[in-house]
């Protein structure tokens, strides 16, 4: 997805879901929905969270980065699609990145060596990793 939709300086990111284009944002809400969504203390304790989601967890993360983003979004609503979670995790990651809460893709962020990414089950095309850096 491209042009007027995504506004990259904001820290949007792409996501088609449902054949339909959308916007993830990390706005202050949505960090504050996703530390209240995995039961988090503080900031501090979220990179270290977001490198053991569960499909709950996800969806809830997606949920918040898309309403972010603009799209009034249930997580029922996104429960029903189907989705690749390779791509939903990158684009998940890259929003992060794109907040500056993340080294850049193929990037370590000064000082830090950049962790492989985990195998998920299912296969290659499945790499979920989020490698988030707070």
């Amino acid at each position: 997805m491209t042009g007027p939709l995504v506004n990259a300086p904001r820290g949007e990111v792409a996501l088609s879901l449902g054949g339909a284009p959308h916007r993830l944002c990390l706005t202050l809400g949505a960090l504050a929905e996703i530390e209240t969504a995995l039961g988090l203390g503080s900031l501090a304790e979220l990179e270290a969270r977001l490198r053991r989601l569960s499909a709950a967890d996800i969806l809830a993360v997606l949920a918040a980065l898309l309403r972010g983003g603009g799209n009034p979004v249930t997580q029922e609503r996104l429960a029903a699609l189907p989705l690749d979670l390779g791509v939903v995790t990158r684009a998940l990651a890259d929003a992060f990145a794109a907040a500056g809460l993340g080294p850049a893709e193929g990037r370590a962020a000064p000082g830090e060596a950049r962790a492989p990414r985990a195998e998920p089950p299912g296969g290659a095309g499945l790499r979920s990793g989020l490698d988030v850096s707070v």
